[in-house]
């Protein structure tokens, strides 16, 4: 129980005299806490995410840390906040994608998985024998009939499409420099290019953040048309050449 709370925050059921649900809002701070940001870019053809990649341990394998994960060949997720909570998320995104591909006989559109893990969420929010995931995944892909499509999802169950957006951290602040860049280009953010999109979240982290990143301290993940809507990962080399072109225009 926090200070002033004043014992509503026992239950995640109970409404305080003001309208809040406390456990709700502890949910929100667990991502915060995490100490990862994380933003992510709509481009014209293509979607992209960055995040930190940090190794907690010496001992511990880099190649076993990550927080980007392929959902389907398509659509891929970041997930920000509490570890555990991730892999359990993941594991539902992945059921639920399969479980549409052999329903339905095509991919499940970057939406409605969305939607799916958006009203689990909500629902974790009214039994008392449940608590929400301290997580906020943001969902990448390519959808047939509308193109490239960015998702967040809270531990609310709220969930919007975007053209930008951050979790973690540090997110407002990367929200505010994305805003802040793009407002009097052309076209804005849905204008961007393949490349201009991915140098545009690893620069929005790269500010927030307030440091020169290698390519070992972040991952990056994106989804572009040019490679028939294939989500990948990027690999260090990729992700290098992107910095240095990055710090050669600044």
């Amino acid at each position: 129980m926090s200070r002033g709370s004043g014992g509503y925050d026992r239950h995640i059921t109970i409404f305080s005299p003001e309208g809040r649900l406390y456990q709700v809002e502890y949910a929100f701070k667990a991502v915060k806490t995490s100490g990862l940001s994380a933003v992510a870019v709509r481009g014209a053809d293509c979607v992209c995410f960055v995040t930190q990649r940090k190794i907690p341990d010496k001992l511990v394998d880099p190649t076993s840390v990550t927080s980007i994960h392929k959902i389907t060949r398509s659509i891929g997720m970041l997930v920000t906040g509490m570890q555990g909570d991730s892999r359990s998320l993941v594991q539902k995104a992945r059921a639920e994608a399969a479980e549409f591909r052999f329903k339905y006989g095509y991919e499940i559109p970057p939406d409605f998985l969305a939607r799916i893990l958006a009203d689990q969420a909500q629902v974790y929010t009214q039994h008392a024998y449940m608590r929400p995931l301290g997580v906020v995944p943001i969902i990448v892909g390519i959808d047939e009939e509308k193109g490239p499509q960015l998702f967040k999802v809270d531990p609310a169950g709220y969930y919007v499409g975007y053209k930008a957006t951050a979790s973690g951290a540090k997110d407002q602040e990367a929200i505010n420099w994305l805003e802040k860049r793009h407002k009097g280009t052309d076209g804005g953010l849905s204008a961007l290019t393949y490349t201009d999109a991915v140098e545009s979240a690893i620069s929005a982290l790269q500010h927030v953040l307030a440091e020169d990143l290698k390519a070992t301290d972040i991952e990056v993940g994106v989804v572009s048309m040019a490679d028939k809507g294939a989500f990948k990962v990027l690999s260090d080399a990729e992700v290098e050449e992107h910095l240095v072109a990055i710090s050669e225009r600044d």
